[in-house]
């Protein structure tokens, strides 16, 4: 049997939800401005996959990095989710949310 399939689904799967706090606890510390790094890793790894000859590795780093791209999106409309009360505002960062406006989406 072949296992390769469900390692990289299994893998997959994990880091989608590893990213998903990591986008919410991004945005409530430090806003959208981290976008920049989420950019960096993303390209960096999906570059990296291309070098990487061991299939199931290659296949985790280039998911990992599509993650962290996808996140950029997922950190903008994190943002609007808290604009719209669904997550909390982070008190520290009050001035940030204040002339925002939650445009629909």
């Amino acid at each position: 049997m072949y296992f390769t399939g469900i390692i990289i689904a299994v893998c997959t799967f994990l880091t989608i939800g590893i990213w998903h706090p990591i986008v919410i606890k991004t945005e409530y510390h430090y806003g959208t401005k981290p976008w920049v790094v989420y950019l960096f890793i993303g390209l960096t790894c999906i570059i990296g996959a291309l070098f990487i000859e061991n299939t199931i590795l290659s296949a985790i780093v280039g998911v990992f990095g599509a993650s962290a791209l996808w996140g950029i999106g997922e950190l903008f409309a994190q943002r609007r989710r808290v604009l719209k009360g669904w997550f909390p505002k982070n008190p520290k960062r009050l001035s940030d949310y204040e002339n925002d406006t939650v445009t629909s989406r």
